[in-house]
């Protein structure tokens, strides 16, 4: 169940109908989960898989979105960041994996994509792939590559507007979270007219990290713990490019509020995009003409909380969703029990 269910409440904004990325209309999501021993004697697992995000329904090539990214700690494997940064825009699936999986998952969405627009590489130019992973081998016997080409297109073909699943799946399945069941966490925020959205993939922290929804007397942190989350913000309010990373920096309060302290082996990274506008790839036209929101209007604040607040609950809804894993070597991760101490 999300967290709310279990009676704790993150922030004071307005969530959306399904308290889900999916709230931001024509935002989709899609799994692909792999659980199964690869071999006989069940040490070597799969307990892994792959998650898209798409930003909409329709050619995401020949319909581009405003986007940007922002790296809190820059100890992570993506791939497309560098050209998304550069020119404002996304123009694939978001896609999640972990992280020896990248190469294969870049290579499926690029066969998608390249199905879809025959053109790409052809008569047009290339295409950029974005892809984010974190690290899910404590589970997962990642040196065998279990995640394959096929699987991120069943992933992309797996997407729907629907309330994502949660937890231990996808992306998420093989990873942990404060030394507990982590992964797929999703939640969302009103503001006036406007959605945004958010989706993590939580791999980080250590059990003494996780006060917040203890009654404990610890205070502190123990020891530094490496780790990584990806975090998916989107929205329909009409940003730029800059004043979507502005609002993507924000992510870091909520994942802050949870505990992290981004240690030097953490890869915490942000992809934000917002639908407000389509982008043509193909056209005459000289010039564009864009609406966005005013820099000084107090939205832009109540954007800036609405992050925070999104990916603070979407962290401890990947935690609240996640249920107990068995992976390889034998190897246990327990889902956590909110209502109790460890």
């Amino acid at each position: 169940m999300k967290i709310r269910e279990r009676g704790i409440t993150i922030g004071g904004m307005p969530i959306g109908f399904k308290n889900c990325i999916t709230d931001v209309e024509g935002v989709m999501v899609g799994h692909v989960t792999l659980d199964f021993p690869l071999n006989e004697s069940g040490e070597e697992y799969a307990c892994t898989g792959v998650t898209a995000i798409l930003p909409h329904k329709g050619n995401l090539f020949k319909e581009k979105v405003t986007a940007a990214s922002y790296i809190i700690n820059g100890f992570g494997k993506t791939t497309g960041l560098v050209q998304v940064n550069e020119l404002g825009v996304l123009e694939s699936p978001i896609m999640l994996t972990n992280t020896f999986a990248v190469p294969a998952v870049t290579q499926g969405t690029l066969e998608y994509m390249l199905k879809e627009n025959p053109e790409i590489g052809d008569t047009t130019g290339t295409i950029n792939i974005v892809t984010g992973e974190c690290n899910d081998s404590y589970l997962n016997s990642i040196r065998l590559f279990p995640v394959k080409v096929e699987h991120a297109i069943e992933a992309i073909q797996n997407a729907s507007e629907n309330r994502a699943v949660e937890g231990a799946v996808g992306a998420g399945k093989g990873m942990i979270c404060f030394g507990h069941k982590g992964g797929i966490g999703s939640s969302s925020r009103m503001v006036e007219d406007y959605t945004i959205g958010c989706l993590v993939l939580s791999n980080f922290g250590k059990k003494e990290e996780l006060l917040r929804f203890r009654n404990s007397e610890k205070t502190g942190l123990s020891e530094t713990s490496d780790g990584s989350i990806i975090i998916v913000l989107a929205t329909d309010a009409p940003l730029s490019d800059r004043q979507l990373q502005r609002v993507a920096k924000r992510c870091g309060i909520g994942l802050g509020r949870t505990g992290s302290h981004f240690s030097h082996g953490s890869g915490d990274i942000i992809i934000a995009f917002s639908t407000a506008h389509k982008i043509a790839h193909f056209s005459d036209e000289v010039t564009e003409n864009r609406s966005q929101l005013r820099e000084e209007h107090p939205i832009m604040n109540q954007l800036f909380t609405a992050a925070a607040e999104a990916a603070e609950e979407a962290i401890c809804n990947s935690l609240s969703q996640a249920i107990t894993t068995k992976g390889r070597a034998g190897r246990i991760v327990h889902q956590l029990d909110f209502l109790k101490e460890e």
